[in-house]
């Protein structure tokens, strides 16, 4: 039995790729450091880990039930746990209710506000998925998701909203929606022929390049109306930079007649980017306290 359960969870955590939460969980720890501009206490950290987990695990495990039938279809994804039938619908249905318990309860201990957005977040979260059944701007969406993760943070400390959050939050989902669109390149062939909505479909590879390149200006953009904002110091800055390097760097490992490095631009680099962020700005406001 215990054997079962065992493997049926690494099952369920290679399913919903567990390791990509690194997106959006680093900046939403930044959210929490800009509060005031100080490390958040440990009770907070731990709610907003625990609230981060729970909504990205609810969200991907509605993505896989509400897309099964698609992921059956595609090449690239027939062999997914619920095409492949390596879980049950009914198991996945209670992993995501059980994660949006999660969000709920670490949303109750971090602040009365995060408590009454609890709904709009599931909304949220659950909405994307249907997205590519009817718009291609299906990318912008899951960059919504992912850039609630900041907010969502700022508002479980202060309780309160600010336009700091909310740019770093539109920043997020114009990161993210550029490097989804280089990941829907590789399902080009597939999407067209079954009517599955997304830019590449719907503007060719080549011109989703050139507007996922375009959305990787606009992120930095606002990462740098954070800095105005929030008055910013060196390290954030150079954290900037180096993100921008690797969003530079993505977009030439990349071209419309070569994606076969479109997975390390997808996961590696992007991962790295977030991380970066973080600890760049960890420094920054480490460097802050000390000297002020």
């Amino acid at each position: 039995m215990e054997s079962t359960i065992t493997n049926k969870t690494k099952i369920f955590l290679d399913m919903i790729r567990f390791e990509h939460t690194i997106f959006a969980l680093p900046f939403a720890f930044i959210g929490a450091l800009l509060v005031q501009k100080k490390v958040p206490d440990g009770s907070e950290i731990l709610w907003i880990t625990l609230a981060m987990i729970g909504a990205r695990t609810a969200a991907m495990s509605l993505n896989r039930i509400i897309d099964r039938h698609i992921d059956a279809q595609n090449p690239r994804t027939a062999n997914r746990a619920l095409p492949k039938g390596l879980l049950r619908v009914g198991e996945v249905w209670g992993y995501a209710l059980l994660s949006f318990a999660l969000l709920l309860l670490s949303a109750y201990q971090l602040s009365p506000l995060a408590f009454k957005l609890f709904p709009i977040a599931v909304v949220a979260l659950s909405f994307y998925s249907y997205t590519k059944r009817f718009t291609w701007t299906c990318h912008l969406f899951l960059g919504l998701t992912l850039g609630l993760a900041p907010l969502g943070a700022w508002v479980a400390i202060a309780n309160s909203f600010h336009l700091a959050p909310i740019l770093l939050g539109i920043g997020v989902l114009f990161w993210v929606a550029g490097f989804d669109i280089i990941y829907a390149c590789d399902d080009y062939s597939f999407d067209t022929s079954n009517r599955i909505h997304s830019i590449p479909a719907r503007f060719g590879i080549a011109r989703a390049l050139k507007i996922s390149a375009l959305f990787h200006i606009l992120a930095p953009a606002f990462f740098i109306a954070v800095a105005v904002v929030m008055h910013m110091g060196l390290f954030y800055l150079a954290g900037l930079a180096v993100a921008v390097g690797l969003l530079f760097y993505q977009h030439k490992l990349v071209s419309p007649e070569d994606l076969s490095r479109a997975g390390v631009a997808f996961f590696n680099l992007n991962g790295t980017l977030s991380i970066l962020m973080f600890c760049f700005t960890l420094l920054d406001i480490i460097y802050t306290i000390h000297v002020f």
